[in-house]
């Protein structure tokens, strides 16, 4: 590196990136003096860790922003990380955004909805929540518990002029779409519905017995069974939220586990003193990462874009740079927010529980990819598409129909690189207009979750065995492009599906070409490399099994038109001769006498069908 260069560098704080021979950024960090930072990665090189080492051979140049104050430099490192995602940098395999149950108290009617992120609007905000699933499971409880409306009437503007819907006709709602409810009563049930949220069951436990003993009394054993089952499942919400504190705080607590060069992450959300979830990550390229920058890492890139930041973050690690990332912290949330690594105590055995899950989350890791023969396309196909999640199980759908008569539509499955035939499925459409090809995939994908959905239900209560629709896949691919994807995408974000989606792209001979993202970019693969072998018998795969379903069932109505033709045969007759010979071939090798011995068939109607296929065969 040029050494003129680095003495004429400034002594301010700022962001580096670090660029390969191909002007890729291969890391990004962070100075309070970028001079100082930026020269110690090409002095004493022999005393670097090997990831170090590797990376400054790697570095052919640099650039770098200079900044007003190191916490600017550290808000800048975090979203130049997630924006870029260099190779030499810690990264957390997974960046979601958790869901929150949102109550819109500045509203004078308030609502109880899911939310994507927390604003400061008036609202509150529970959670954060592991699953979109869990919150609507707990708004749809919450809801019913109190009888508050879950659909989209304006209130006060149309209270009392609508008609009645079920929930209402069920008690399962005050209905103030026919009886208007006072803004003070409202509040009420809304403020018990947040009671209710916050982990404080008994008031509600107690009408609910209350409820329940009164239906008994005067014999309403059905609306008392169901009270019982309502008093059940709070029941069992309190067994699920395991109490970590009497002092109802809001506090993270990170453990972490190290194997090799992975390193296996456990956040344990604690919520008013409730444990209400947890959450896995992987970090890689970690080995030489000393314990407290690996935690620092890891705090400024999970905290990067949460709304929900609790006052108290315990980790198992004493964190490099704590007073930096506290100031950030409370500075991000407006209010003072503390970062502890605790020695002895329950904090110090709750950072254990994290540190013990962790530990779990790899061996699971290990034994899921343990004895595993992955195919190189497999790999291959996760590193070009840049995939957090190896894709195991990859699911492509197709389209099928004549001039939109009769669509279908197929599902195929591969599991590690190679056709799962007996996980196939197959898709009749039944509600999308005849050729819109987009509106049949649309209902198709919408059916699979929904099946997958309704089995995990049934699953749950112990109802179901063999499953259908589960797993869900690693990998989707659509035939049918770009247009296909730009459908399905925000289908997927609605139903909450955090699945890798992609288009296969075809050339002008109707032969696989590549793929392509939600975000329009194409990927092209060398046609010789195993990867798009994969991909194109994919494609193949698909089409082919589209294809057999659509002709099986236009054999099936050809069947059906040519009896139908026959004079004194309509679909009654038709089913009947079906039901008696199942197959067309045996309706034409019968005599008159066989076919009139078929209750319901004439002796006129016997000879027409005798004379149709005799005469035109």
């Amino acid at each position: 590196m040029d050494k003129e260069l680095l003495l004429n560098l400034p002594e301010e704080p700022g962001v580096y990136l670090m660029k390969d021979k191909e002007d890729r950024i291969i890391y990004v960090g962070k100075a309070k003096i970028l001079k100082n930072r930026l020269k110690q990665y090409f002095t004493g090189i022999e005393n670097h860790t090997p990831k170090v080492r590797a990376m400054v051979s790697n570095i052919k140049s640099f650039e770098y922003i200079i900044t007003d104050s190191e916490i600017e430099a550290l808000i800048l490192e975090c979203n130049l990380i997630k924006k870029h995602k260099p190779y030499y940098n810690i990264l957390l395999k997974d960046d979601k955004h958790y869901p929150y149950i949102k109550v819109s108290l500045q509203e004078a009617y308030p609502r109880i909805s899911l939310a994507r992120k927390m604003v400061k609007d008036g609202a509150k905000y529970y959670g954060p929540y592991t699953s979109a699933a869990t919150v609507r499971e707990a708004i749809d409880m919450v809801c019913k518990l109190c009888k508050l409306p879950t659909c989209n009437l304006k209130m006060p503007t149309e209270m009392g002029k609508r008609r009645e819907c079920l929930n209402a006709h069920i008690e399962q709602c005050a209905a103030p779409c026919v009886n208007p409810v006072s803004q003070k009563e409202y509040r009420r049930q809304i403020a018990r519905a947040c009671s209710f949220l916050e982990g404080d069951h008994e008031e509600i436990l107690r009408d609910l017995e209350k409820e329940m003993a009164a239906a008994s009394e005067v014999l309403e054993f059905e609306k008392a069974a169901l009270l019982r089952d309502r008093i059940n499942a709070i029941c069992r919400l309190d067994e699920r939220q395991k109490i970590i504190s009497d002092k109802q705080a809001d506090e993270d607590i990170i453990g972490f586990y190290r194997q090799g060069n992975k390193t296996y992450g456990e956040v344990f959300f604690v919520r008013r003193g409730r444990l209400i979830g947890r959450h896995s990550t992987v970090l890689d390229k970690t080995g030489d990462i000393e314990d407290g920058l690996l935690c620092s890492e890891f705090i400024k890139q999970f905290y990067a874009e949460s709304g929900d930041i609790p006052r108290h973050i315990h980790t198992c690690y004493e964190a490099a740079e704590e007073e930096l990332l506290t100031h950030w912290l409370t500075q991000k949330t407006g209010r003072k927010v503390i970062i502890r690594c605790p020695k002895r105590g329950e904090k110090k055995k709750l950072t254990d529980m994290a540190c013990k899950n962790a530990r779990q989350n790899a061996v699971d890791h290990i034994l899921k990819d343990s004895g595993r023969n992955i195919p190189k396309a497999v790999l291959e196909l996760k590193e070009k598409l840049g995939l957090s999640v190896l894709p195991k199980r990859i699911e492509a759908y197709d389209i099928s129909h004549t001039a939109g008569s009769e669509p279908v539509a197929s599902m195929v499955v591969f599991i590690d690189g190679r056709p799962a035939k007996s996980q196939y499925r197959r898709f009749k459409i039944e509600k999308a207009s005849g050729g819109d090809d987009y509106q049949s995939m649309t209902e198709t994908i919408y059916r699979r979750f929904k099946h997958a959905q309704d089995e995990e239900k049934e699953m749950e209560a112990g109802t179901l065995q063999k499953p259908k629709f589960l797993p869900l896949p690693d990998l989707i691919l659509l035939d049918g492009g770009k247009g296909q994807v730009n459908t399905i995408a925000p289908l997927m974000e609605m139903m909450d599906k955090d699945i890798p989606l992609f288009g296969m792209v075809k050339d002008d001979r109707h032969r696989t070409r590549g793929l392509i993202s939600k975000e329009g970019e194409e990927i092209g693969f060398l046609t010789t490399s195993e990867v798009f072998r994969l991909i194109a018998s994919v494609q193949e795969e698909v089409h082919r099994f589209a294809i057999n379903y659509h002709k099986k069932l236009r054999g099936k109505r050809n069947i059906h038109s040519t009896l139908e033709e026959i004079d004194g045969v309509g679909r009654e007759t038709r089913k009947k001769l079906m039901r008696h010979f199942k197959t067309i071939s045996a309706i034409k090798e019968a005599t008159p006498e066989i076919l009139q011995a078929v209750p319901g068939i004439s002796k006129k109607v016997s000879q027409n069908i005798y004379d149709f296929f005799h005469k035109t065969s």
